[in-house]
């Protein structure tokens, strides 16, 4: 006898992601020049980045912590890349200090919340503070700009075999992590950690490891988001990934309404940012003020929260 199929589950399962199939069939048939190959491309590139950070954030989200310092760790790393490029530093040195500053932010989160007991909340939001005023000190409140080295920017603007190489980073950030959390027995305990913290311990997992390694790779994907946004823009601002705060937490929430519902998912996260890129790409073809956009993503904030509540509250809200 075959098994009944359950429509609730399959709604709960891929309910969200079957809306996003929607929300680019609407704007394919209203929304002009849509389906043009350069902006669904543009679109690709703009997803590209949104993921690589959010999947970061979901690393460290996963052991029940918050990284809210993501985006300004991102802008610091991006100036300090972008300023040795300016300056004639080698390629590979410039993008080697740009994974160094991610991870050693994220590195100092880990210490602050599990050496200090200072929430995540509050760590990363003293991080993100540091940050940014170390972004507009090493620049003065200006970009880098200029000609720089064609090896540099190949990394974000490169299209090997035709593919985007921002997208070849993504799906590449993504199977990683996959791999990790999947296959691993790293993987393993830093889920295990954020769903139940006293059985993790009681079972001989080191907790406060797992939570630092956690915020330590939400930190190192930022600094590989700035080395691919200062490639690809081919200039670093103090404050080039602020506007991706809000758009990378909430393609994380998004997420975990599909797939998996109520966990962080990397395949829930990928559909997350490319509803939310369609979402502003197709308002904005449609002239739509600029305005709307903020609304619809907070909509989409507190509807995923509502769907996700049990895993949220796991998470470190309180002071």
């Amino acid at each position: 006898m075959s098994p009944r199929f359950d429509l609730a589950r399959f709604i709960a399962t891929y309910g969200t992601a079957l809306a996003a199939v929607l929300v680019f069939c609407i704007f394919a048939a209203t929304a002009p020049n849509f389906l043009n190959p350069t902006n669904l491309l543009n679109i690709l590139k703009q997803i590209s980045f949104l993921a690589i950070l959010g999947i970061g954030f979901g690393l460290a989200f996963i052991t029940a912590e918050l990284d809210l310092s993501f985006a300004n760790v991102c802008s610091f790393a991006a100036v300090v890349v972008g300023g040795l490029i300016h300056h004639g530093i080698n390629p590979a040195l410039a993008v080697a200090a740009g994974l160094a500053v991610g991870l050693a932010a994220g590195l100092l989160n880990g210490l602050i919340v599990t050496r200090l007991k200072i929430p995540s909340l509050i760590a990363t939001l003293a991080t993100a503070s540091i940050a940014n005023g170390l972004a507009f000190a090493v620049t003065g409140g200006v970009a880098f700009v200029g000609r720089w080295d064609p090896r540099f920017l190949a990394l974000g603007r490169a299209s090997p075999f035709g593919v985007p190489a921002l997208v070849l980073w993504t799906a590449g950030t993504a199977l990683i992590v996959l791999f990790v959390l999947k296959q691993t027995r790293l993987g393993l305990h830093l889920v295990f950690t954020g769903e139940a913290a006293e059985a993790a311990r009681l079972a001989g997992i080191k907790t406060a490891r797992m939570k630092l390694v956690g915020l330590a790779f939400s930190g190192a994907a930022a600094g590989l988001a700035a080395i691919l946004l200062t490639s690809h823009l081919n200039s670093a601002a103090p404050n080039m990934a602020a506007d991706f705060l809000l758009t990378a937490i909430a393609a994380v929430l998004l997420g975990m309404t599909m797939f998996e519902p109520g966990r962080c998912n990397v395949p829930g996260t990928i559909f997350g940012a490319a509803m939310i890129g369609m979402l502003g790409n197709g308002l904005v073809l449609l002239g739509a003020p600029y305005y709307v956009q903020d609304i619809m993503l907070g909509i989409i904030i507190v509807a995923s929260v509502a769907l996700s509540a049990s895993t949220l509250k796991k998470a470190a809200f309180s002071v």
